[in-house]
């Protein structure tokens, strides 16, 4: 009897709450009546909440919910609740504490402060006891869009939708619920095409990188207006375009082979483990972007020799590609993979470091009781974050360009990356291993805002809801 009088208790409270949500009482609650409740009730995400109804409970998404569609959903969401409580609790004694809010964090790879670990605590904490009982968890999340802690992670996803045309970054992080529902291939089209179009909008700049990489120094002392003045004097405005479409075309089989690298790697690291440490992460980007660019390698180096082709030198991709395949053999396609796979070791690692660190100060200092930061806060970090990794790992991107381009430089020596570093070196200083930087750092702000205007256009034509 205990089982069915603590069902009927749950069906009245339920009831409760959704005559409290049907404000206008015509037996059904829509997305206005849900938005509307849910701001009262001085709690939860409407996006979120009304993404996780529909999908789950509402067979009429646009006619509202009725009564026996909201407590099934309820009904399932409180089953799910309950698993995770459990999971948090790990002492099981029936409360969550402060401390157990700091394990669960560490183990996500967030380390918080003891006073930031009780703002959470208190925020869920209604009898003052500071520990959260069953009763208080559950009336806090029953219509919040978040899952669990790891959700924190969500809002602070490392997103590659951030592209400023480098291909060192460590893959995207998706839930189980993103994977399960297929959000995760639509995320991933809408990233390939935010990053073709920013890519496309920045490629002067970025062919005025490679342009200066390969032939500034300190004798012709080409700068950017010299460098833009050359290539237009050479092949018109169109020619500042040189390269992007092979750019853009390597984009979708790039983002594939490293997502599905990246989580083959990361199922073999994690075992048992429920998730991966920051530290572990970094080793599965690094590996999986180490696969992902061995396997498409041969489009870096037809990316850089048609970026630097002169006016009538190639008809095109694929007779820039029979030409070196016939004049300079087949490992003609690998030259300055070294220093590109070594590459992604200090750019990933430091991206990483950086953006972790920056995430953690935040959460620390200025959340209180959400854990979304903002899209502003989210772009600063990231572009901050990614260009901290690009100048560690500048020098061996520049060595790996000069390498792709030795046989386009007629006369120019066949030489190793030791032995490249040591001529730059020794000719130009280290200043020489950060030609062309300028124009790599011009393009990062552009590149970042098109790519996110873009992939909030394209995630809402395809349906992806954010939370």
């Amino acid at each position: 009897m205990r089982g069915g009088s603590g069902d009927a208790e749950r069906r009245q409270r339920w009831s409760r709450l959704f005559e409290e949500l049907d404000s206008n009482k015509d037996g059904r609650v829509d997305v206005h009546e849900l938005r509307q409740g849910l701001a009262r009730l001085g709690g939860g995400d409407p996006d979120g909440a009304q993404q996780g109804i529909s999908s789950e409970g509402d067979a009429d998404p646009d006619g509202g919910l009725s009564l026996e569609e909201f407590t099934r959903y309820l009904q399932e969401r409180e089953q799910r609740l309950l698993l995770m409580f459990h999971s948090l609790d790990r002492n099981q004694d029936g409360h969550i504490d402060v401390s157990e809010i700091q394990q669960s964090f560490r183990a996500l790879g967030i380390s918080i402060s003891l006073e930031q670990a009780e703002k959470i605590l208190h925020s869920m904490d209604r009898d003052g006891t500071m520990t959260i009982d069953w009763q208080e968890w559950r009336d806090h999340f029953l219509l919040h869009s978040l899952e669990n802690v790891e959700d924190v992670l969500y809002f602070w996803k490392h997103s590659t939708v951030l592209d400023i045309g480098e291909c060192l970054t460590v893959p995207d992080e998706f839930s189980k619920q993103e994977k399960l529902t297929g959000m995760w291939w639509k995320q991933l089209v809408a990233g390939a095409v935010a990053g073709a179009v920013s890519r496309t909008g920045t490629a002067p700049l970025d062919r005025l990188k490679v342009f200066m990489q390969v032939h500034a120094s300190k004798s012709n002392r080409l700068n950017i207006l010299g460098g833009l003045r050359n290539m237009i004097q050479e092949g018109g405005i169109l020619s500042l375009w040189r390269g992007n479409g092979i750019n853009v075309l390597k984009i979708a089989p790039e983002s594939a082979i490293k997502f599905m690298a990246y989580e083959q790697i990361k199922r073999a690291i994690r075992g048992q483990q429920e998730t991966l440490h920051v530290q572990e992460r970094f080793v599965a980007g690094s590996l999986a972007g180490a696969t992902a660019q061995t396997i498409i390698y041969p489009m870096e180096v037809l990316k850089t020799r048609l970026t630097l082709r002169k006016t009538g030198q190639y008809k095109g991709l694929l007779d820039c590609a029979r030409r070196i395949l016939e004049r300079e053999g087949p490992r003609a396609f690998y030259r300055g993979y070294l220093p590109n796979v070594l590459g992604i070791i200090p750019y990933a690692g430091i991206d990483l470091a950086v953006y972790e660190t920056l995430k953690n100060r935040w959460l620390q200092q200025y959340s209180h009781e959400s854990a979304n930061p903002g899209i502003l806060v989210l772009l600063a970090c990231g572009t901050i974050s990614s260009t901290c990794g690009q100048i560690a790992s500048y020098p061996l991107a520049l060595v790996r360009t000069r390498m792709q381009a030795q046989a386009s430089t007629e006369g120019g020596p066949q030489v190793s990356m030791v032995g490249l570093l040591r001529h730059i070196l020794s000719q130009e200083g280290v200043w020489g291993l950060y030609r062309g930087i300028a124009p790599n750092f011009m393009k990062v702000i552009p590149a970042v805002s098109i790519s996110y205007v873009v992939y909030e256009n394209m995630k809402q034509a395809l349906g992806v809801t954010s939370r």
